[in-house]
């Protein structure tokens, strides 16, 4: 247990340092819709790491639903080897800074493949209030619903497109309360 809490730790580590270097600026804005797809697209440095330009990520966590635009929000589709086990998942954080999201799945990414939720974090903050914090619930849960399943990956202008279910908790206490998290992700090449 110790072993993959490392890894999610390392991986949300690391989803978050690419997630705000990635962030979206008025110059970047200011460059062709054609010109920000390609740029967007794998780099030598990331292999495996997109930045969407067009998508959205929707995430519903007890009776609210976050999305995420990637024509204003910094959404990506992480690909990464931790202790050599790979990983995919999904990052995003919205322009204004106050809500983040980030899941994960061990293995590479396959289409049409469901796998197991590996670690997720939710994250609120508001103007003079402490901030919100879920992450992925240790507590006893049906097992089927910890899933995240990539249903298209790398088709025609589909890069990915995901459906996740989940359970989030705001502490690792024995027996603390958990709530449902679902959503999807859809990142268009063009």
């Amino acid at each position: 247990m110790v072993k993959y809490s490392i890894r999610f730790i390392c991986f949300i580590l690391l989803l978050s340092a690419f997630v705000s270097s990635c962030q979206k600026d008025e110059a970047v804005k200011a460059a062709t819709t054609e010109d920000k797809a390609d740029s967007s697209l794998s780099t030598a440095a990331n292999p495996g790491n997109y930045l969407a330009v067009k998508g959205s990520l929707k995430v519903k966590v007890q009776d609210s639903t976050y999305t995420f635009n990637a024509a204003q929000d910094s959404i990506a589709f992480v690909n990464m080897t931790i202790d050599g086990e790979e990983y995919f998942g999904v990052t995003a954080i919205n322009k204004a800074h106050s809500v983040s999201f980030g899941i994960s799945s061990l293995g590479a990414p396959i289409a049409e493949m469901t796998n197991n939720v590996a670690g997720a974090q939710f994250l609120l903050s508001a103007p003079g209030k402490s901030n919100t914090k879920y992450t992925l619930s240790s507590n006893t849960r049906p097992e089927d619903y910890d899933t995240i399943a990539l249903e298209k990956y790398n088709q025609n202008t589909v890069f990915a497109k995901i459906t996740f279910h989940t359970y989030l908790a705001k502490d690792k206490k024995p027996n603390s309360a958990f709530y449902s998290a679902e959503g999807s992700f859809e990142l268009q090449v063009k």
